[in-house]
C-alpha cells in the first residue's frame, strides 16, 4: 500500500472511528491582507449570503446552514439575494471553482487569486474583496477547490464566530452578539488526510433506541443530523450503524441520495463488501434473490451477483459516476466472524481481484478510479502479515 495508508484515529463516535490517507501537500500561497475587518454582523444586522442557482447541492446546503448560524449569531434572518445586482451590503459569497459562475467572474477579472487551490482536494480560501459589485461595498468570497473545499471554508466562519460543531447534538449554547468582524490575511486550508470520518459501531440500544424514538427509526431525517456533524468537524467520510437488522442503503433510499447531496463519502464497514451491509445478504435470501452460504469457495456465484447489485446501486445516480462512495473490498465470515480455518491468503486475493472485476464492469471505467479500501482486520492482517498482496491503489 505505497500511496493509501492507514495514518490513525480520530474522535470516537459511538464506538469506533477511523482516519484513511492520501496525503496532499501543504499550502504555502498568501492571498493580500485585507485593508479592514469583515463585518459578519453589524448592530445586529448580518452580512447576505449568495450562491449560484446551479451550485451543487452540498454548496447550497451549507449555505443554508449558514444563514441559520447567522441569524442564531445575530438574531436577524440574513438576506439572500438571488443575484450580483439585488445585493446590498456587506456579502458572503459561497462556491466552488469552475462551478459558479460568479467566483470564475471574480477569478476571470483577477479580483481574487486561486492558483494555489487549483486541482487541491478539498482546500478553500476566504478572501475579502472590495467594491466587487454594484451595491456591494465588501465581499467576503469563500471559495473552495471543490464542493468540500467550499463547505469546510463556510463551517470554518460558522465555528469562528461561536457556532459549535456541537451545537446541535450537545446542545452546545451560541451567544448572541451585535457585531461579528472577521480579521484574517486570506484564510488557507485544507486537509492532510483523504479521507476522515467515523464509524457508527456497537450502537444499540442507545443510538438505535434515541433514533427511533426521535425520528422513528435509523433514516434519513436522522442522518441529516449526523453528516452535518461530520461535515462542521471537517470530516467527509462515513461508516453507518450496520447491526443487525440494519442496512444504511436498504432501509432508507433517500439516506444514500441525502449524503451525497451534502457531500459526504459513504462507505460500509470492514466487513460489508461494494456497498452492502452484511443483513441485506440474509434480506436476499429470505426473498429468494440470492441463496446459500455467506461462502465464496462454494457459493461465489450468488455473492459476485449480490456484490454486483451493491455497485449497481451506487451507479444509479445516472450521472456516470454515482453516488459518492469509498468502495471496501475483502470479506470476513458471516456475523464479522474469521472466514476460513487457517491462513485463506489466496482465496481472499481471488475474493478481492473478482470484486475489483465487478466495479471496473458496472462503473465502466478503470478500476483504479474508483477509491477502496481493505481493512486488515483480525485474521486478515495475519494473511497480509504472511504474504498478501493488496492492490497499491487500495487504502
Amino acid at each position: 500500500m505505497d500511496r493509501r495508508t492507514l495514518l490513525g484515529t480520530a474522535a470516537i463516535i459511538a464506538g469506533g472511528s477511523l482516519a484513511l490517507d492520501n496525503t496532499l501537500s501543504p499550502a504555502t500561497a498568501k492571498a493580500p491582507r485585507a485593508s479592514k475587518p469583515f463585518s459578519l454582523v453589524s448592530n445586529g444586522l448580518p452580512a447576505q449570503i449568495m450562491v449560484d442557482a446551479e451550485a451543487d447541492t452540498a454548496v447550497r446546503h451549507v449555505a443554508d446552514r449558514f444563514a441559520e448560524d447567522l441569524a442564531r449569531v445575530s438574531g436577524q434572518s440574513a438576506g439572500r439575494p438571488s443575484d450580483t445586482m439585488t445585493a446590498r451590503g456587506p456579502l458572503v459569497i459561497i462556491g466552488a471553482i469552475g462551478q459558479s459562475k460568479i467566483i470564475d467572474r471574480l477569478i476571470a477579472d483577477r479580483r481574487i487569486m486561486v492558483t494555489d487551490l487549483e486541482g487541491e482536494w478539498e482546500a478553500y480560501r476566504q478572501i475579502v474583496v472590495e467594491r466587487p459589485f454594484p451595491g456591494v461595498p465588501r465581499a467576503l468570497i469563500v471559495v473552495g477547490s471543490d464542493r468540500r473545499g467550499a463547505v469546510f471554508g463556510t463551517y470554518d466562519l460558522s465555528e469562528r464566530m461561536g457556532v459549535s460543531p456541537w451545537h446541535w447534538f450537545a446542545d452546545v449554547p451560541v451567544m448572541r452578539r451585535r457585531s461579528v468582524f472577521l480579521t484574517f490575511d486570506g484564510q488557507r486550508d485544507q486537509p492532510k488526510v483523504r479521507y476522515r470520518g467515523f464509524f457508527i459501531n456497537d450502537e444499540d440500544p442507545c443510538f438505535s433506541g434515541w433514533a427511533k424514538k426521535k425520528f422513528g427509526g435509523i433514516n434519513a431525517k436522522m442522518y441529516a443530523h449526523v453528516f452535518e456533524l461530520l461535515l462542521r468537524l471537517k470530516g467527509n467520510y462515513l461508516w453507518p450503524a450496520m447491526w443487525a437488522p440494519k442496512a444504511f442503503n436498504d432501509d432508507d433510499p433517500n439516506n444514500m441520495v441525502l449524503a451525497d447531496a451534502m457531500g459526504v463519502v459513504m462507505g460500509t464497514s470492514h466487513h460489508e463488501p461494494l456497498t452492502r451491509a452484511q443483513d441485506e445478504w440474509h434480506r436476499n435470501n429470505e426473498a429468494g434473490v440470492t441463496g446459500g452460504k455467506w461462502d465464496y469457495a462454494t457459493n461465489g456465484e450468488n455473492l459476485r451477483r449480490f456484490w454486483r447489485g451493491g455497485v449497481e446501486r451506487m451507479m444509479s445516480k445516472g450521472d456516470g459516476r454515482g453516488y459518492e462512495s469509498l468502495l471496501t473490498v475483502g470479506m470476513r465470515g458471516d456475523g464479522d466472524e474469521a472466514m476460513a480455518e487457517g491462513t485463506a491468503t489466496g482465496l481472499l486475493e481471488t475474493i478481492v481481484a473478482d470484486q475489483r472485476k465487478i466495479i471496473a464492469d458496472v462503473t465502466n471505467r478503470p478500476v483504479d478510479q474508483t477509491p477502496q479500501v481493505w481493512a486488515l482486520y483480525k485474521e486478515v492482517q495475519d494473511y497480509y502479515d504472511h504474504g498478501m498482496r493488496v492492490p497499491d491503489d487500495v487504502t
